[in-house]
Parts: structure tokens; C-alpha cells; sequence
């Protein structure tokens, strides 16, 4: 039986995924450029967005050019089948129909104030609003990253500032907590949801390994859940996805197969395949989608259900 998420804790008897020395990577196809922002639809098809582009692909990993944009990232679907975009060439993140075609901004304002370059989404569908992060120009010494709540009224609320590149963002099922990668400070933070787009005080869930080696950096990416309340988190430079425990412990490294590991999503029949994005190199050039199926995980599904 799964974990449950009760009271806005951590889930109870959290199962373990299989180790590391069980597990084969495997590259479903390459790209022209680093790619990130791995999304499902209703359907079974993946989305990745890379250079101007969102690629849409099949399981099997035929591929093909789904919509030209700007600077596309972190992408989400719908339950109508609508697509949510974080696009840093708008500063916005846009709306796009089931087809690709660009329905509006569904936030490009915050307080009066234009968005800079927002990164990445999370859903909350019980309320029919969604958080994003919007890094633009911050890093260790500029922190003036945002986390950032749009209400189901199209309202952009900020919901914290002062921030060193936040990344990944992932709401957890009871919407209850908030994880947010930090990539210039190589952690993981979380945050009590007090109400939909209202979050307590900045925590540090997770301090993240540092790259050894080969390795050329090590900054979180883009992260999701599985059905035990396990953190998975693309972790930038060093080839790697850490798993993180509903504790904050790191339990497992799995290979990122990518260089610039950036993102990481579960898909397949069984919700137990983690198809992961990135770039092959540590410059500019291809990118690539791997994925690796885990016995016994079963993905947190994301995607609400079609309307």
C-alpha cells in the first residue's frame, strides 16, 4: 500500500526506490540544444523545451517540433488540455491551447512591477492556481530571485524575495508544503503553505552534495515527487538526480546521463519511469532525454484530470 499524505506532513513508511547498481539509464533521443522543462500530457505524449522551441515526443521517442517561442522552461498542462509556459524571452508565462496556438499571458506582472525571466511551475489545482519562480539576473550575491503565486483570478501575488537563483518548484499533493531549488546556494528550501499563494518562513530542507571530479557544477534544477513523498532534483553539472527522503535525506544519486542535468518527470503506464532533460556537454551543444525505469516507484501524477 502507498504512503498517505495526511495532516500536511511527511507521508508515513515512505518506501526506498531500488538502489543505484539496479537501475539502467537509457537515451531516448538527442536535441540541438540543452533542453529542459519535461512535461506529459493526457495522452501519453512528452513536451521538452529547448533553444526556441517545445519538442513533442512519443514514449518510444519519435520526435518533432511542436510550437517556436521564444526562450521556453518549465512547462505544465492542464486539465482542459491548455499549456502553462514559463518563457524568459517574454518574461511571462504564457498560456498556449492544446495545439500550440498562444492563447495570452497568464502572468507577465507582479505588484506593478514587469517579471524578469520566470523559470519553472508548479500546480495547484484544488484552488486553479499555480506558483513559479522567476531567477531573473540573481545569483549568490544579487538575491533578488522571486517565488511567485497567480490566483484563480489571473491575480500575481509575490510570495517571497530575496532569493539566489530559485529554480524548481514543486507543490506537494495536500498543498501543504512547498519545495523551491536554490541553485546558487546548491539546496533544496521549503515552506509552510498558510494558504493558497500565503507561505511561512523560508526553510532549508536540504543541503545538497558538492561536484567531485569530472563534475563542473552543482546547482538543483527542476524536481518532482513520487507517491512516498521522495524528492527527485535534477542536479546541474554533475550527471546526477539526488532522491531526497520526506526528511530531507539523500537516499539515492541515480545518473542524470545529461552533464547539466535540468530536469526530471515520471511518465509510463506504472508512473515508474523518471525521463530526465538536459545538455550532453559542459558548453553550448546538444541536449539529450534519458529516462530510467524504477521498480516499486510509483510518480506523483501531476497532470489533472482532463475535463
Amino acid at each position: 500500500m502507498r504512503a498517505c499524505w495526511i495532516l500536511g506532513l511527511v507521508p508515513l513508511a515512505a518506501a526506498q526506490p531500488p538502489a543505484e547498481n539496479k537501475v539502467k539509464i537509457v537515451k531516448l533521443f538527442e536535441v540541438p540544444h540543452y533542453c529542459e522543462g519535461v512535461v506529459f500530457d493526457h495522452e501519453g505524449y512528452g513536451y521538452i523545451s529547448h533553444g526556441d522551441q517545445i519538442t513533442k515526443f512519443t514514449p518510444a521517442g519519435k520526435h518533432w517540433t511542436w510550437v517556436k517561442m521564444r526562450a521556453p522552461n518549465g512547462h505544465k498542462i492542464l486539465a482542459d488540455g491548455s499549456h502553462l509556459v514559463c518563457d524568459a524571452g517574454f518574461n511571462a508565462v504564457l498560456k498556449l491551447d492544446a495545439n500550440g496556438h498562444l492563447l495570452g499571458q497568464a502572468s507577465s506582472m507582479c505588484d506593478g512591477q514587469p517579471l524578469r525571466a520566470p523559470n519553472d511551475l508548479t500546480l495547484d489545482t484544488p484552488n486553479d492556481g499555480f506558483y513559479f519562480t522567476d531567477p531573473g539576473g540573481s545569483d549568490d550575491k544579487k538575491l533578488i530571485g522571486t517565488i511567485h503565486y497567480v490566483d484563480k483570478n489571473g491575480r500575481t501575488h509575490l510570495c517571497d524575495k530575496g532569493l539566489a537563483f530559485p529554480n524548481g518548484i514543486v507543490l506537494t499533493p495536500d498543498g501543504k508544503r512547498l519545495f523551491v531549488a536554490e541553485s546558487k546556494k546548491n539546496r533544496i528550501l521549503v515552506y509552510d503553505v498558510l494558504a493558497p499563494g500565503k507561505l511561512g518562513p523560508l526553510k532549508v530542507f536540504a543541503e545538497l552534495p558538492e561536484k567531485q571530479g569530472d563534475q563542473i557544477d552543482n546547482q538543483p534544477d527542476g524536481m518532482c515527487l513520487d507517491s512516498d513523498g521522495n524528492l527527485y532534483v535534477a542536479h546541474y553539472g554533475m550527471r546526477q538526480v539526488q532522491v531526497l527522503n520526506p526528511e530531507g535525506k539523500l537516499i539515492r544519486r541515480y545518473p542524470g546521463g545529461n552533464l547539466t542535468t535540468s530536469n526530471v518527470g515520471f511518465s509510463g503506464k506504472d508512473m515508474n519511469v523518471l525521463y530526465i532533460t538536459g545538455g550532453l556537454g559542459a558548453e553550448a551543444g546538444a541536449g539529450a532525454v534519458f529516462r530510467i525505469e524504477l521498480p516499486g516507484v510509483t510518480g506523483l501524477t501531476i497532470l489533472p484530470k482532463k475535463k
